[in-house]
């Protein structure tokens, strides 16, 4: 036999063959696949369906006040002190990492803009400034302990959310200021609680601010560089250094951003609250609220995927079962039961689509 007649049938046989896999692969891929891909491309696409389903259930089963502008618009100003902590904790989570103190930084941060504002005579718009300065510090300090000192991001976190608690009550006295005073003599710090009407529904400025940090922090995650590194140090901090990535910078700049995010969150919540107090309830509910916010959003723990919209259909989700069950006259464990539930989902899907992909 000729050694162009061998030739001719061997490259017949690997053509069928490679035909024959590549028609398998197309054909084992299915709905399955479909769905697969679908997820992983689109990370918030599963909590966007359960918050149309969720309101979709409430409104059918409550009726028409369920979906009134005053309850749709009382949902979003529920949701906003933790949808931005929700923010502030995704741009962590996605760099492989978590952040236990932002809500203590939060109301520290609301502590010092009060207490420089009535104590030391700074005018308000000053002392907005000087806590959302001191935020964005503690939020480098935690960068740099993370990033140079190597240490855990839980570890570091969790050590300045004791170091931030005591602060609270040590600077403040643990004292509280009144509304009164502040509408009376600081009114600016209550400007995120400014209210307005549109087409009947009843926004706070409050609203707006997280609205508007949301769409600049999913914008800056999907086209810029910046973006790009957050998502590349997440999935992998060596192969992003070898491909050219400044590791150091990117979680520096994560950490001080979060940092500021979560000075931000303190002045929204002077406007929702109306006082400042270093016991608000938001210190150790808000890493919890953020974080299930984060997980039901379906930003994965292990860093390098998610959105950022995700985390804020998250933080919807939960306002939308509170508020639905409230209305319904349910107990309200069950809203921690649904949202246990959630939670547990929501790390399964992410499992899923991790064990598919690989």
């Amino acid at each position: 036999m000729s050694s162009d007649t061998t030739t001719d049938n061997y490259e017949a046989a690997t053509a069928g063959a490679s035909q024959e896999v590549a028609s398998f692969e197309t054909h084992k891929k299915g709905l399955v696949g479909h769905i697969h891909d679908t997820l992983h491309h689109n990370p918030s696409l599963v909590p966007l369906i359960v918050l149309v389903s969720a309101i979709l259930i409430f409104g059918l089963t409550l009726g028409s006040k369920f979906f009134s502008p005053f309850a749709m618009t009382l949902i979003l100003q529920q949701v906003q002190i933790v949808g931005v902590l929700a923010a502030a904790q995704s741009l962590v989570i996605l760099t492989a990492g978590i952040d236990l103190s932002v809500g203590a930084l939060a109301v520290l941060s609301s502590v010092i803009m009060g207490q420089f504002s009535f104590r030391y005579g700074v005018p308000p718009v000053m002392s907005v400034a000087i806590g959302l300065t001191i935020g964005t510090a503690i939020g480098a300090l935690n960068g740099w302990l993370v990033s140079r000192v190597k240490l855990p991001p839980f570890i570091v976190t969790l050590g300045m959310w004791q170091i931030v608690l005591a602060a609270n009550y040590l600077y403040s006295r643990n004292e509280t200021i009144r509304a009164q005073d502040i509408e009376e003599q600081a009114a600016f710090l209550q400007l995120m609680g400014a209210k307005f009407q549109i087409g009947g529904a009843t926004f706070t400025l409050g609203v707006l601010l997280m609205l508007g940090l949301i769409l600049a922090l999913a914008y800056a995650l999907r086209s810029t560089a910046w973006g790009r590194h957050v998502y590349a140090v997440g999935d992998d901090p060596d192969a992003a250094e070898l491909a050219g990535v400044n590791v150091h910078r990117t979680i520096m700049s994560v950490y001080m951003l979060v940092g500021f995010i979560c000075a931000l969150a303190g002045w929204v919540m002077i406007g929702r609250f109306g006082s400042i107090s270093p016991s608000a309830s938001t210190g150790m509910m808000g890493n919890i609220q953020s974080i299930t916010a984060v997980v039901i959003g379906g930003i994965s723990l292990f860093g390098g995927r998610g959105s950022i919209l995700g985390a804020f259909f998250g933080a919807l989700i939960v306002g939308v079962f509170e508020l639905g069950l409230r209305m319904a006259g349910a107990n309200p464990q069950w809203t921690f039961l649904l949202i246990g539930a959630l939670i547990i989902a929501a790390v399964t899907v992410d499992q899923w689509i991790r064990k598919v992909s690989s």
